[in-house]
């Protein structure tokens, strides 16, 4: 192995140094996959249907081939402009819709905020990003104002066969990019009809329990003697209730 001449085509930093680790950190993030259709494929499923064939190959190629470098590239070039910001503020409903029965409609809510320094811009939307969609479309967000906030409803549905279901939800500029912290929804689909048996099952608890005790003074005993500060004492022995005649 000719190490000097290995040395001599290798990238340098400034002060002469071999700069290694960059070059091997490049040839490694090429190595996921070596088919150059799929990883068009990717970048394509990554950005959207509106980014063609060939663009996508020139992206790539032009960052040899790294799925990840391209996909940086291309939002370098095509959003020049800082993305909107979005806070999720709080998941105020979170454990409401813990179960659900197959097939029934629900709704889920978040309550979201503009972080940032400039209005949201025209046709941003919300949609499932990840999961399982649960049967839900894209909603339109509002163009809110830095420090505004609203809450974001997305009409839901269990699905047919019962399970743990996750679906994550991002906001999206009308061009494609996600922005802000991400949004989750989590259920469990049950049996048809598990529900309203858990509820009867809870009633009948209620209708079960001990009532409550009560020390209500009674005016009428003829052991006991209301005085001022309202406490009510039994009268000497020997002594009647002058009260009562």
């Amino acid at each position: 192995m000719d190490v000097d001449n290995a040395a001599s085509e290798s990238p340098v930093t400034g002060n002469g140094v071999i700069d290694i680790e960059q070059s091997f950190l490049q040839q490694f993030s090429c190595m996921g996959t070596t088919d150059r259709d799929e990883l068009i494929q990717q970048l394509q499923k990554l950005l959207g249907t509106q980014l063609n064939y060939s663009t996508a190959a020139f992206f790539l190629d032009m960052n040899n081939w790294n799925l990840q470098a391209a996909v940086c590239s291309y939002f370098d070039y095509e959003n020049p402009n800082p993305l909107p910001q979005m806070k999720l503020v709080a998941d105020p409903f979170a454990n409401e819709n813990e179960s659900v029965e197959p097939n029934v409609r629900f709704k889920k809510t978040w309550h979201v905020s503009n972080s940032g320094n400039e209005t949201w811009p025209t046709n941003c939307y919300a949609q499932c990003s990840d999961g399982h969609n649960l049967g839900g479309d894209r909603v339109p967000l509002p163009c809110l104002n830095p420090g505004e906030g609203f809450q974001l409803s997305v009409e839901l549905e269990g699905p047919s066969v019962p399970g743990i279901y996750q679906s994550k939800w991002r906001l999206c500029t009308s061009k494609g990019s996600y922005f802000g912290d991400p949004m989750w929804v989590i259920v469990t689909v049950v049996e048809e009809g598990t529900i309203a048996l858990t509820n009867q099952l809870s009633h009948f608890n209620e209708l079960g329990a001990l009532p409550p005790t009560s020390n209500a003074y009674n005016p009428f005993s003829p052991h006991q003697i209301h005085i001022g500060n309202n406490q009510d004492v039994a009268p000497p022995d020997g002594q009647k209730d002058s009260s009562m005649f």
